[in-house]
């Protein structure tokens, strides 16, 4: 989408900054990419550019000569450079007068996820009697708030998500039935599924038998793989979006259990997580019933406290969730107060998953959803996991 640069102005207002000021080297600042419409541009970005909203006034950029058309497609004044000396020119033009701005730039690096911004462009800014504060909240609600017709994009993509993971459990079916596989061979008759479907993804499903669900960045390969045979347990996480410009992604896990009775420990374990994601949603809801947005530590924190109190502290191993968007990991909030501590809000429009797992020696098990905020709703994209399937009839 366009950025609005009214709304933009109006949000550095309140916030009492003088201005928010995009920088990308090389590609090293997606977000400024994804805000200044660089990401489908057929464009060369080889040099670095700067991009500064003023919170009165036209906004104004600053592009080496030999890229200067790539900012063309945003609102205000462009000024080339080619040398050092022309950039640092450049650079006092396009702050004089600012004295507080923002940029994707996290103290402490409490969120990595927006810390883009090098040490050295921060010095370069800093030296220049500009005080630097984290763009955070600004990249939360101009780049990770969904349009209407993305949102129906993630709808699509949710479905057919859901619909691979039902074919897939009809394989495991099979398998329960004496008819063995492979996780890659599974894996990739998925693949064949996500084709069918229309849809695109960053990476080949994850096919986890056993022990392999125990890591929850498990992916199965040509030349590194288990077989599944009955009485296992088996993880599925796929995620997914459609081929359309602007598009954004769904992103789901499933466990089965390709035998009749899911054993005991299996079962506790994941009656805590879906437990856990029970109460994010929850608290989340609560939040908008009480008028407000939740931030992304707050339900983190919920969410593992029932993990905490079942005895799972030892297998937890990464965060609650993550934000969605055109790439599966976005760049709004993340359920996190244990990797990071994200104090991001959870606006309404956007988009993120949740999904805690439990991680042991010889399986894992993890429970993964969409919500989208819409109005003041927590909708879940699709049906939530009550029980480890247990295929076998």
């Amino acid at each position: 989408m366009p950025l609005d640069i009214a709304a933009v102005q109006a949000s550095l207002a309140a916030a009492g900054l003088d201005g928010w000021l995009l920088y990308d080297f090389h590609g090293s600042n997606p977000i400024a990419q994804s805000l200044a419409g660089l990401v489908h541009a057929a464009k060369m970005t080889t040099r670095r550019w700067y991009y500064f909203i003023p919170t009165q006034g036209e906004p104004r950029g600053l592009v080496h000569a030999i890229e200067r058309h790539n900012l063309d497609g945003l609102p205000g004044t462009m000024h080339p450079y080619a040398g050092r000396l022309s950039l640092d020119e450049g650079l006092d033009a396009l702050l004089a007068g600012a004295s507080r701005i923002a940029m994707e730039y996290s103290p402490g690096c409490n969120i990595p996820y927006l810390s883009r911004v090098d040490a050295g462009t921060l010095e370069s800014v800093r030296q220049r009697g500009v005080e630097v504060v984290s763009s955070g909240d600004l990249v939360q609600q101009f780049d990770a708030v969904w349009s209407p017709d993305q949102i129906a994009t993630h709808d699509a993509a949710s479905d057919a998500l859901y619909r691979i993971k039902d074919r897939a459990f009809d394989v495991l079916r099979q398998v329960a039935a004496g008819v063995p596989t492979t996780e890659y061979a599974l894996q990739q008759q998925m693949v064949g599924w996500f084709a069918d479907e229309g849809l695109v993804s960053s990476d080949p499903p994850v096919v986890a038998v056993m022990a392999n669900a125990g890591n929850p960045h498990y992916l199965p390969t040509a030349s590194s793989h288990q077989p599944i045979g009955r009485d296992q347990l088996v993880l599925l996480d796929l995620w997914g979006k459609q081929g359309a410009v602007g598009a954004v992604y769904a992103d789901i896990t499933w466990v089965a259990f390709t035998g009749a009775q899911v054993p005991a420990e299996m079962a506790r374990a994941f009656d805590a997580i879906a437990r856990a994601r029970d109460t994010a949603v929850a608290t989340v809801q609560a939040a908008l019933d009480a008028g407000r947005f939740a931030r992304g530590c707050e339900v983190d924190h919920a969410a593992r406290a029932v993990l905490l109190e079942a005895g799972y502290g030892e297998a937890i191993l990464h965060r609650t969730g993550h934000s969605l968007g055109e790439s599966v990991h976005g760049n709004g909030a993340h359920l996190d107060d244990y990797e990071t501590r994200d104090e991001r809000q959870l606006l309404r429009g956007s988009g993120f998953t949740i999904e805690p797992g439990l991680y042991f020696s010889t399986f894992g098990v993890r429970t993964e959803i969409n919500v989208v905020i819409m109005g003041t709703r927590a909708r879940v994209s699709g049906p939530c996991q009550a029980a480890i399937a247990a295929l076998a009839s």
